[in-house]
């Protein structure tokens, strides 16, 4: 009798730094392409996975979500401790479990939450130069969190829309954006909703930032929004300050 199907469900950490992105591609390693030739290793066959958010190059995740379907009796701890012990470094498997075998890291997700960091010393630092953007300048905080204010509903976000985003809709809902500032010299823009275009959260963040460094005044957001005109909008942020911190699913498909 054939070993029953399981859905295996993997929370991920990587620094993007020197990746192409979540997605499987030509032009260099990719987190998918790991994983995937990882669990090659431990189960001697191909082993397709499907993640919650396709990452771009540069982009860093603490909780990008991950599943494959497998007859494998490997145990769920099996799975943590193989794969990491494959992995590079720049990634790692945090969490393992068995799913529902309904569960979609991507269809099933109610929301995301991503983080853009800046940095904000005259002087650049070594140590966060591959997780922020050095923005060496006075950032008005007042002013960004008036701005943010302006993004939080429910709009069509053309105007903070990459050239080339295939969705089929622009019409997103942002629950929340929050600017604070952990410290004298770090800025932090969280950003949570349904869902997001491509580039989305980094042309938002730049926008702030061209707000925070007087280039756009806070009360202007409405008519960018409106404007449904990526020209609009300020520039798109670096990818190296991103990362997808969670992703949001109902009660039945949180974490176990």
């Amino acid at each position: 009798m054939p070993e029953p199907t399981r859905n295996i469900r993997l929370v991920v950490e990587y620094d993007g730094t020197e990746l192409s992105g979540w997605q499987r591609q030509e032009n260099g390693p990719t987190v998918q392409q790991h994983l995937e030739e990882g669990l090659a290793e431990l189960h001697g066959a191909p082993t397709r996975v499907v993640g919650a958010s396709r990452t771009d190059a540069g982009v860093h995740a603490l909780g990008q979500v991950v599943a494959f379907e497998t007859t494998s009796r490997i145990p769920t701890d099996g799975y943590r401790k193989g794969l990491n012990a494959i992995l590079p470094r720049s990634i790692a498997v945090v969490e393992v479990a068995v799913a529902p075998a309904e569960f979609s890291p991507r269809f099933s997700a109610r929301g995301k939450h991503y983080r853009y960091a800046l940095w904000t010393r005259r002087d650049r630092s070594p140590r966060l130069e591959r997780f922020s953007w050095h923005r060496p300048f006075p950032l008005d905080l007042a002013a960004m969190r008036t701005a943010a204010s302006h993004l939080v509903g429910e709009f069509d976000f053309t105007s903070f829309r990459a050239s080339g985003c295939t969705a089929q809709t622009a019409t997103r809902e942002i629950t929340a954006v929050d600017v604070t500032r952990p410290s004298d010299d770090e800025l932090v823009i969280d950003v949570r909703g349904n869902a997001f275009l491509r580039n989305m959260v980094r042309i938002l963040a730049g926008t702030l930032v061209d707000v925070g460094e007087g280039r756009i005044p806070a009360d202007t957001l409405p008519r960018i929004v409106a404007a449904r005109d990526r020209k609009a909008a300020g520039v798109t942020a670096p990818a190296r300050g991103l990362t997808l911190v969670e992703v949001f699913y109902a009660p039945d498909f949180s974490r176990r």
